[in-house]
């Protein structure tokens, strides 16, 4: 496995690269996690103004018409993925976890996109065990790989995590979570949280929140979302892109 450089590894993610303040309108994306489970929440979702981004669990019982739902409206779906958890909580099904071998990795990964209807890319559901693990970080990127245009969203649900740095190693386009609106959610939470996104957008040029299909979450975003000003609301893709078109730039940089 190649070598990072210090400077890329010691932060743990990959760090931001400034750009001109004058050329550039802050950028925000929101993915919604835990989709398909329940259905009158899953339809609000999708009927949040702009591009947001619905993250669907893959065997829950409603993500298949709910991902065909948010397609036809224009919302980037995404495989939602489980994986291992250093906590004492059950896993969900089509879950990666540890003592799997690299060819069972990539077959559950297979069946699991197989069941969330135009998955244009994967996040993972808790793992905060598995994303410590480079080997397995390594097979799950072999596996996106093969699937042309497919990225990686790390929802660091562990500062140890290494997901990232594997993408950045093997060319899948990749961001991280910047913040999660709903760790409390309480109006009072998810509004610090939305507020918190916003100036790390102004600050940095960019800044990605994962949220769930709670009350507070989906309140606040309803409110907000229609009179966002200085800030534009992008799809995943497009902060995504962003981070690969940099990801070139430092390698170009780093070549003799």
């Amino acid at each position: 496995m190649a070598l990072l450089p210090a400077w890329l590894t010691a932060a743990g993610h990959l760090p931001a690269v400034p750009e001109p303040r004058s050329a550039m309108v802050p950028e925000i994306a929101i993915i919604i996690d835990d989709m398909g489970t329940r259905l009158d929440a899953g339809r609000r979702v999708i009927g949040l103004p702009g591009p947001v981004t619905c993250a669907f669990l893959p065997y829950a019982p409603h993500t298949a018409a709910l991902a065909r739902q948010a397609h036809r409206r224009d919302k980037e779906v995404m495989l939602h993925l489980p994986m291992a958890t250093v906590e004492d909580r059950p896993l969900d099904q089509g879950g990666l976890t540890l003592d799997m071998t690299e060819e069972e990795l990539h077959a559950t990964l297979a069946a699991d996109l197989a069941r969330v209807p135009y998955a244009v890319g994967v996040n993972n559901h808790m793992g905060s065990l598995l994303t410590r693990h480079p080997g397995h970080m390594l097979w799950l990127m072999r596996a996106l790989q093969r699937r042309e245009g497919m990225f990686f969203v790390d929802s660091r649900t562990t500062r140890h995590t290494v997901a990232q740095l594997l993408a950045y190693e093997n060319a899948i386009p990749s961001v991280s979570r910047d913040v999660f609106l709903d760790a409390e959610p309480t109006p009072e939470g998810v509004r610090r949280e939305f507020q918190r996104l916003l100036g790390l957008a102004r600050r940095n040029g960019s800044a990605l929140a994962i949220g769930h299909p709670h009350a507070a979450t989906l309140e606040l975003l309803e409110q907000e979302l229609p009179r966002l000003e200085g800030v534009r609301l992008v799809p995943i893709s497009r902060l995504v892109e962003r981070q690969h078109e940099r990801e070139h730039l430092w390698r170009a940089s780093l070549s003799p």
